[in-house]
């Protein structure tokens, strides 16, 4: 997609923004705010990780990137990717853009996960939709590796991930998610 597709279509997903803020529970597409602190003295991280690990447990997204971050991250400590993964994993169900941008790059380049072209497309348009335009340059660079069978294929998922979040939406209020905000 050339540059001036891609700021068409993160024009139309603003628009979409106010629908997104009425999802409810719904929070694939809305990440939630968080407070977890990992940088910090040395002696003050066991306390600092605890505090993180118990937010991230609770469902908080921040949380869960940041001890995703902190895994895969081995400048202070062995890397540890089969939990930088699954702290990613979380968040980004949550609709974590920058938790989607890392677990789509680690698909793609099958760090910690089997390389998946396919998974890094769509993780990689779910951060796109959620804000990054970091993912969307990098979808674009995984489409150019793909063939047409399997960018059919991935955008078929996509488009089934937003039929049910918009039936989702749908559902959970008795107004069109397309009809004009109060």
């Amino acid at each position: 997609m050339n540059r001036a597709g891609r700021t068409l279509l993160m024009g139309c997903l603003l628009l979409t923004t106010p629908l997104l803020g009425h999802a409810g529970d719904n929070s694939l597409l809305i990440p939630a705010d968080g407070s977890c602190v990992l940088d910090t003295r040395p002696e003050d991280l066991e306390q600092a990780l605890a505090q993180c690990r118990r937010l991230a447990e609770g469902g908080d997204s921040q949380a869960q990137y940041e001890l995703g971050e902190y895994f895969y991250d081995a400048s202070r400590h062995p890397q540890d990717l089969p939990q930088a993964v699954h702290w990613y994993e979380q968040a980004s169900l949550q609709g974590h853009a920058e938790a989607q941008l890392r677990l789509g790059t680690l698909f793609w380049h099958g760090e910690g996960v089997p390389a998946s072209a396919m998974q890094a497309y769509i993780v990689l348009k779910m951060a796109a939709v959620n804000g990054s335009e970091e993912a969307m340059d990098s979808a674009d660079q995984v489409a150019e590796q793909m063939d047409r069978e399997q960018l059919e294929r991935a955008n078929r998922v996509l488009g089934e991930i937003f039929r049910n979040y918009l039936q989702e939406l749908q559902a959970s209020d008795t107004r069109s998610p397309f009809a004009p905000l109060p």
